[in-house]
């Protein structure tokens, strides 16, 4: 049996967890505000079916209980909250890390994960979907782009130029920034048909990088863009541009 109620098809059954605080919400709407069980489940995000909320309804009016009740029989969970959340930290250390360095971790792991003998990699992932975690394209950052020197370096920085601009001395200053390309660069994701690949032309040699220097100055008496001008003056200020190959 392939459809209907309790098979796997369309009209399957669904399973309805519903938290221990929604519960006591429901029940408030059903016996204090006099509610329809199909009212109180459209009052509460996410909703909840009619038959969810009656089956609530006739266990706290049978047992006088809110809560579920404690799993009992059947198979255990391997993991505690805690060591879920070690895991959790494991992936916040480190996005790269893979399933299988995760399990060598937690096997080594004689403190936090002392009573785990063996864990499979399914049970990992599993823990780590139901914390949100999933897996996605890894976007590449220079590691020191925000640590404690880089910023008391930008701190420095800026309190250098608003001391020079604030001396009686005029000061010319130029701002030189490097970038570097390669002429073979593309897109990593794209789009197309389903079944068919997503593709785009390329060279058959990537060839060697380029480099971009650019030097400006920055002169706030020479007309520029922010006096209402075109641009013209501030690329005639670029004082050097020079191509290297990388």
């Amino acid at each position: 049996m392939r459809g209907g109620i309790g098979g796997r098809g369309r009209g399957a059954r669904r399973h309805h967890d519903v938290p221990d605080e929604i519960r006591a919400t429901l029940i408030d709407h059903v016996i204090n505000h006099r509610l329809t069980m199909a009212e109180a489940g459209r009052r509460v995000q996410p909703n909840v079916p009619r038959s969810t909320v009656s089956s609530i309804i006739q266990t706290f009016r049978r047992e006088n209980r809110i809560g579920r009740q404690p799993q009992v029989g059947g198979r255990r969970t391997l993991l505690n909250e805690q060591q879920e959340q070690e895991i959790c930290n494991m992936v916040i250390a480190n996005n790269a890390i893979t399933l299988r360095q995760i399990r060598n971790a937690i096997l080594l792991d004689n403190v936090m994960f002392q009573n785990i003998n063996s864990i499979s990699i399914s049970t990992i992932d599993r823990v780590l979907k139901k914390h949100q975690m999933t897996m996605k394209q890894i976007y590449r950052v220079p590691f020191e782009r925000n640590s404690d020197r880089v910023k008391e370096l930008r701190y420095q920085y800026v309190h250098t130029i608003m001391a020079l601009e604030g001396n009686e001395t005029s000061h010319i200053l130029v701002f030189v920034d490097e970038a570097g390309f390669n002429l073979a660069k593309g897109r990593r994701r794209g789009r197309n048909i389903i079944g068919h690949r997503a593709t785009v032309d390329v060279p058959g040699q990537r060839g060697a990088n380029i480099t971009i220097s650019v030097g400006s100055r920055a002169d706030s008496s020479s007309p520029g863009p922010e006096n209402g001008f075109d641009g013209s003056a501030t690329r005639q200020r670029q004082v050097a541009v020079s191509y290297l190959d990388g």
